[in-house]
């Protein structure tokens, strides 16, 4: 019997998609028009926020899986911030 993680690997060549380690840990940059408070940092998910010069607010850290970008990335778009630009920045220390 084939195990859950073979059968979710099938699922995804069939579906045409790269076989994506699970502990795959990405170090993301997102930029964002406007400043924000220090305590918007647990909303989310514990990312860094370094207000710039420019008006742009850094947010910076650790996403574990696209949901989990896809999922910062709405809060982005909840919040009504404007989307400056997105940067994977490479794999965090300790995993892949």
């Amino acid at each position: 019997m084939s195990s859950q993680k073979d059968k979710q690997e099938k699922l995804r060549r069939e579906q045409g998609q790269p076989n994506a380690a699970v502990s795959s840990t990405d170090f993301y940059e997102i930029r964002v028009k406007g400043h924000l408070g220090g305590r918007w940092s647990g909303w989310f998910d514990e990312l860094e926020i370094t207000n710039l010069e420019n008006g742009e607010a850094l947010l910076s850290g650790e996403i574990v899986d696209q949901a989990a970008l896809h999922g910062v990335l709405a809060k982005v778009r909840d919040l009504g911030l404007p989307l400056v630009a997105v940067n994977s920045v490479g794999r965090a220390e300790g995993t892949g």
